[in-house]
């Protein structure tokens, strides 16, 4: 914690109560005001996306409630929204670390940048085009769908910047390569964000569109996506830190742990009027990288995410991350990047089918699903069903992606 973090969450922590009924009653029988170190922050208790729900639909407003110009709502599909309420300094404090990461992957102002993202409810689109339009760059906002029109106005416009998400990014990989109009396009950048994406999927994205791609990071819960991205040395995401002050924390026992160890991102917002949020667990698994980049930013950096806390799957006793099949995948050289993982109960017992795509035919498509089979073994000691199927089998999304189906329950 520098200096000016601790300076922003004093303050805040001094007025947090009178300005926020979420917590006044969150913190109730705390004196934070008299907070002033470190050691007695971390003392603080977490706030998760529970409370968030409970305080479902303006309870986390710390502010009037003339004062709130937009609402946002997270992209979950199960239980009670989590509505964030944003003043007109969020929308542009937004809008300014947006415009960081635009020029952090080397965008300008001459770029013409493709939002394929969702607009609504959910923060993707708006984000994308309000830092889009504080550089100065063209917006063209698709939003997601109709991939017919995607490429016609990818081509006639002219796109430079492709803003997606992985699944999609990838979707309208295959399509141009089967509709053989790379050469058409002038495609030089990619910002992809919203899920975690292997490097084998990163890869062949990339080649098929002839691009350099840059991971985005966010969360509705704090602005949206544009909290941090990666620069061109590609070896992690650099934080706002100016914006945001994050932890390490392990996900069992809440310890908040050293620099370059894995555990749970937490978030502290440092300049938030509608909806200041303090400790919030991401739940998303990452570290802090220690030392400076070579790129010369003086931001610190969070290792790319490599799962959630609440992706793990048990199965025969073994706890499973969907990371841990790509890193897999990435070792075979007749797999590709996508695959699904079907958890049934049979007979008694637990069955686990990994169905994936691969290039290869006969004897070699049997041998890849041994390859699959013993890796598999080796890195979990569990024992799986593969099925290797033909390129294009398993669905594609124009949103995000659903890797594990647990039939189970």
């Amino acid at each position: 914690m520098n200096e000016y973090q601790k300076e922003m969450i004093f303050n805040e922590l001094a007025t947090i109560k009178k300005c926020s009924p979420f917590y006044a009653k969150k913190y109730d029988g705390i004196d934070v005001e008299s907070i002033r170190s470190q050691e007695d922050f971390e003392k603080l208790p977490f706030t998760d996306k529970g409370d968030l729900r409970e305080a479902y639909p303006l309870g986390l407003a710390a502010v009037p409630e003339k004062d709130i110009v937009r609402i946002h709502s997270s992209s979950g599909t199960t239980g009670t929204p989590v509505v964030i309420p944003y003043t007109k300094k969020d929308v542009d404090d937004w809008a300014i670390i947006f415009e960081r990461c635009y020029r952090m992957a080397g965008v300008t102002e001459k770029d013409r940048i493709h939002i394929t993202p969702g607009y609504g409810l959910w923060t993707a689109g708006i984000g994308f085009q309000a830092g889009c339009e504080r550089l100065g760059a063209m917006a063209i906002p698709m939003g997601p769908g109709n991939t017919e029109k995607q490429l016609r106005m990818m081509e006639d416009l002219k796109s430079t910047v492709l803003c997606a998400t992985s699944s999609y990014a990838l979707l309208l990989s295959e399509e141009i390569k089967k509709r053989g109009i790379r050469d058409k396009l002038c495609l030089r950048k990619g910002i992809i964000g919203s899920e975690r994406w292997g490097d084998k999927m990163r890869k062949a994205i990339a080649e098929e569109l002839g691009v350099d791609f840059y991971d985005i990071y966010g969360l509705t819960e704090i602005y949206g996506p544009g909290i941090g991205i990666s620069c061109d040395y590609r070896n992690g995401i650099h934080m706002w830190d100016d914006y945001i002050y994050f932890e390490i924390i392990d996900p069992k026992t809440g310890k908040v742990l050293p620099d370059g160890e894995y555990g749970e991102l937490v978030i502290t917002t440092l300049r938030k009027e509608g909806a200041p949020l303090i400790r919030y667990r991401t739940h998303d698994l990452t570290r802090i990288i220690p030392g400076e980049c070579p790129c010369g930013s003086r931001f610190p950096r969070i290792d790319i995410i490599v799962g959630r806390t609440d992706d793990m799957i048990k199965v025969k006793g073994v706890n499973m991350f969907p990371a841990q099949f790509e890193e897999t995948f990435a070792t075979m050289k007749d797999a590709t990047s996508e695959y699904q993982i079907m958890i049934d109960h049979l007979e008694g017992r637990d069955i686990i089918t990994v169905y994936f795509e691969t290039p290869a035919t006969g004897d070699a498509r049997a041998a890849a699903e041994q390859e699959l089979m013993e890796k598999i073994k080796s890195k979990l000691n569990v024992t799986i069903v593969p099925k290797a199927v033909d390129i294009g089998y398993l669905p594609r999304s124009e949103k995000k992606t659903n890797r594990i189906f647990d039939n189970r329950y």
